[in-house]
């Protein structure tokens, strides 16, 4: 299927669903419905568990195998790679079907798994991080693709909060696995431990997604195409900023972070123009919800992955074992789920003032964080301080997330359905990924391996935080301005006065 701009460029507004037609947990966890939700979710659930598994283990595979500056390319690669495997995922439905796409997807996750239990140095894993990532891209963007076609509108919303479900899930596991390994000095044993996981995923998806394309309208006629320089603009971008993180003087991360940045303006140019875009009409201007929606995700993304250098720091300045370490840091996609959860069967009315609420939320915790992480200040009950603070780092991203994300199906322009879904999880990764690179820079300007130990991390953590914070403080802007859109006509209200909304 061609993804081309629509010659219609406005739409009607889009209401908020009345609240009396809103779905139960009941209809969506009941007869015909649930087996499709496991199905639709256990992918998710993998590669989050996988996520905090690499989160807990790192400290011990850079003391295993060495690589400390390399730590935070761990994250980037493996969220850049997703992206291409995001970007992938409307080509393999169309050509191979939900079934098929979804096996394939699982497996590449699989022999990316493979390669990180065998790695023997930082390359070698690097390497199987990449493979991996790909898998995970692809787990991903199903999850959000075949929402709108598995199940009806009103469940949407729930299936939403359902895989940011996953994640809680794997805030039980993924940190207790990791831990558990790490403790022993088997780091590579947690990664074998996925293997049985993706068996029985592959086994319920055999048996409940169907190998039809999951399209059957009439631009399903159309091949679908790849776009793919600009996926490779958009990989350019991230890999050029994540390269000044290693550039040691300051004129070349300098150039690094401009051509970095220049980069993937041109693909914003690019993907504007008439052709196969990535992101749906709308999604480039600020004047428009779209647009102020996937800004939002952007900036939320990005200020969360400040959480990848947690373990390392809770380890190294306050002494907490990895499965400790683990399970604080994992508190964070708590939060991040029991929001999402509570969230989702809201009112529109709740919904405006969630979706500000969520940015507020995010910059307190990031503050608190900045002030109790680098050991300064050791508070009474200061282990609880840190839960709470990496809490609301999650909330602060929960509150609001099944309401965006339901906003960008309802605000997609007749024939830019399929783009929209795809375009969630493509400007989630490339912001997690661009957060990553941001993340290993700073930290690395501010000397976590230079001059390193204790000395090092702490500045880090004060660089890391501090910076981290503006992120959810520019989105409070962002969602005070949509919040009003949503109290005047509902999530995905095009502004009549912007040619591209």
């Amino acid at each position: 299927m061609n993804v081309k701009r629509p010659t219609n460029t406005h739409a009607e507004p889009i209401k908020a669903p009345p609240a009396a037609v809103a779905a139960s947990w009941g209809e969506l966890l009941s007869g015909r419905n649930l087996l499709p939700a496991i199905a639709l979710t256990g992918g998710v659930a993998l590669h989050a568990i996988n996520v905090h598994i690499v989160t807990t283990i790192l400290p011990s595979v850079v003391r295993d195998i060495g690589g400390l500056e390399y730590y935070a390319w761990n994250i980037t690669l493996f969220v850049v790679a997703s992206i291409l495997g995001a970007t992938l995922t409307n080509k393999l439905l169309d050509v191979m079907g939900p079934r098929r796409t979804y096996l394939l997807a699982l497996a590449v996750f699989v022999l990316g798994s493979i390669l990180c239990a065998t790695a023997t140095g930082m390359f070698w894993l690097l390497c199987g991080r990449s493979v991996q990532g790909i898998g995970g891209g692809l787990l991903a963007a199903l999850s959000y693709a075949l929402i709108r076609i598995v199940f009806v509108e009103r469940l949407w919303s729930r299936v939403v909060a359902l895989v940011s479900g996953m994640w809680g899930l794997a805030t039980l596991l993924g940190p207790a696995v990791g831990g558990l390994f790490a403790a022993s000095g088997e780091w590579r044993l947690a990664f074998w431990s996925l293997l049985p996981v993706a068996l029985v995923q592959a086994l319920i998806v055999s048996m409940q997604l169907t190998g039809k394309s999951p399209v059957p309208d009439k631009a399903s006629l159309e091949p679908v195409r790849i776009p793919f320089l600009k996926i490779s603009l958009l990989m350019t971008s991230v890999l050029l900023v994540a390269l000044a993180g290693q550039v040691k003087d300051d004129a070349g991360k300098v150039l690094c972070i401009t051509v970095g940045v220049s980069v993937g303006l041109l693909l914003a140019w690019l993907d504007r123009r008439p052709g196969v875009a990535l992101l749906p009409s709308g999604a480039y201007t600020l004047r428009s919800p779209m647009g102020k929606i996937f800004a939002c995700i952007g900036l939320l993304m990005i200020a969360s992955m400040s959480e990848i250098f947690i373990p390392y720091f809770l380890q190294l300045l306050h002494g907490y074992s990895p499965l400790q370490a683990g399970y604080m840091t994992a508190v964070m996609a708590g939060g991040w789920s029991m929001a999402s959860l509570v969230s989702s069967g809201r009112s529109s009315r709740s919904t405006a003032r969630l979706i500000f609420a969520g940015p507020v939320l995010m910059t307190l915790a990031l503050l608190a964080l900045l002030v109790l992480l680098p050991g300064d200040i050791v508070p009474a009950y200061q282990g609880a301080w840190l839960c709470i603070a990496l809490a609301g780092v999650g909330l602060g991203i929960g509150l609001g997330w099944p309401h965006l994300l339901t906003g960008i199906f309802k605000a997609a322009l007749p024939g830019e359905e399929n783009i929209a879904s795809a375009g969630i999880t493509t400007v989630q990764l490339y912001a997690m990924a661009i957060g990553a690179a941001l993340a290993g820079l700073t930290v690395n300007a501010a000397g976590l391996s230079d001059p390193g130990g204790e000395e090092g991390a702490r500045t880090a953590a004060y660089s890391l935080f501090g910076f981290f914070a503006l992120a959810p403080a520019a989105a409070m802007v962002l969602s005070y301005r949509l919040s009003h859109c949503t109290d005047r006509s509902g999530l995905g209200d095009p502004d009549q006065n912007d040619p591209d909304s």
